[in-house]
């Protein structure tokens, strides 16, 4: 019987779990592989430059220190190994609790990480196409606060190609905020696999961009959003929730308001959908 509760509660089948696992068991290789290119791009930077220096017999000191990666490809590394770890996070099925099944379907689950930090993942249906859904959490996200009263701002700093950004984000001042107001400084990386597209970032620090006044700047990540297709118009929705809100608050008060960020937010993207459908 616990076993058919436990499944029950974590809101996934055995056969979706097979199929979200195998998917993301391709999108961790892809993604350590573009990694590991990238590595090696570096390193064989680092010997020819090596090598130049030795035939003019003039080598130099830095010539002897591995090449540091431009800013932009490091942003890209950052957000990819951001979304690996999640990624990783989400295939460790031991040790997940639930801790809110809603009526409609919607259920999250829980995680006590090393450093006992607990992570979230929430499970859900959506009426909306993985292509909706990416447009909408990705490439506007700058739009975002439109639609969802919990974010005040979000700005897209810098844009790294097509898959990769950097942003700064605020968030509202809102009834019952139970964390309060806290900015934020991301890398978000987007990778597209088959039916299925990945979102992941994780905090970063930038000299050039210091935590703002007035502000407690949390840190997130790992995190991801996995966006599955179930058919044209409907798609499954994981996300791993994984932030430190810094600050001086209880464990208690975090852990009790951010499952509940998680069904806000859902809320409020479903509502957008909906308002989406009416006027297209």
């Amino acid at each position: 019987m616990l076993p058919a509760v436990v499944k029950l509660c974590c809101g996934i089948s055995y056969p979706h779990l097979r199929s979200m696992a195998g998917l993301q068991r391709t999108a961790v290789a892809v993604i350590g592989q573009e990694i590991t290119r990238l590595q090696w791009w570096g390193q064989n930077q680092h010997r020819m430059r090596a090598h130049a220096g030795l035939k003019n017999n003039e080598p130099k000191p830095e010539d002897m220190n591995p090449v540091p990666l431009k800013e932009d490809q490091l942003f890209y590394v950052q957000g990819q190994e951001a979304m690996r770890k999640a990624l990783v996070m989400l295939e460790d099925k031991e040790g997940w609790k639930a801790e809110i099944t809603e009526s409609g379907g919607d259920v999250i689950c829980s995680k006590v990480m090393p450093g006992a930090r607990k992570v979230f993942r929430l499970e859900a249906v959506l009426e909306a196409s993985v292509d909706e859904l990416y447009d909408l959490l990705f490439v506007r996200v700058e739009e975002m606060h439109q639609w969802n009263p919990s974010i005040k701002h979000i700005k897209v700093l810098k844009h790294v190609g097509p898959e990769t950004i950097v942003t700064h984000e605020i968030s509202a001042e809102t009834a019952g905020n139970l964390i309060g107001q806290r900015d934020f400084l991301s890398v978000r990386h987007s990778c597209k696999q088959e039916s299925s597209v990945y979102l992941g970032g994780a905090a970063i620090q930038l000299e050039s961009f210091p935590p703002q006044a007035g502000f407690v700047r949390a840190e997130d990540g790992p995190t991801c959003i996995i966006i599955q297709a179930l058919d044209t118009r409907k798609s499954r929705f994981t996300w791993l929730l994984n932030m430190d809100v810094k600050g001086w608050l209880p464990k208690s008060i975090v852990n009790q308001a951010l499952p509940r960020a998680q069904l806000d937010f859902t809320r409020h993207l479903r509502r957008r959908l909906t308002a989406s459908a009416t006027l297209g």
